[in-house]
């Protein structure tokens, strides 16, 4: 278990693993440059998911070295930090996100405000990323 529910920390990292609409993904580029991406994601309590863009650089710098980061933005006094280190895959046959209902459920409303469809992003972010931790770094 990557986070421990009896520690008060752990636990408000965890609700807000389940809230929070945006993590960031740090992947490497092949030349060694960290890239940091806001991504959408579920977070199941063992592993993260989320989706990448058919052209995007994460999923080819996943391919090259699967060693990612994943961080939520902190309370901007120090606090609040939870940063994962972890592993990623593309999972060639996972699901698209129209497919996935907690995922529709946390970004449908989201989805339709911007004016795209669930169709549309399954479309144009059809490559599905697990990221399974390795590493949590919470305070």
């Amino acid at each position: 278990m990557m986070l421990n529910p009896d520690n008060p920390a752990h636990a408000a990292a965890d609700a807000r693993l389940r809230s929070e609409p945006v993590i960031w993904l740090t992947t490497v580029a092949r030349s060694g440059q960290p890239q940091s991406s806001p991504v959408w994601f579920l977070w199941d309590g063992t592993e993260f998911l989320s989706y990448g863009s058919k052209d995007g650089q994460k999923t080819r710098n996943i391919a090259a070295n699967p060693r990612v980061d994943l961080h939520l933005d902190g309370n901007g006094q120090g606090g609040g930090i939870v940063i994962f280190e972890g592993t990623a895959r593309i999972d060639q046959e996972g699901p698209p996100a129209a497919a996935v209902a907690d995922f529709v459920a946390k970004y449908g409303g989201l989805i339709e405000s911007y004016g795209w469809t669930l169709e549309g992003v399954a479309r144009d972010y059809p490559h599905v990323i697990r990221v399974t931790p390795t590493r949590a770094r919470i305070w």
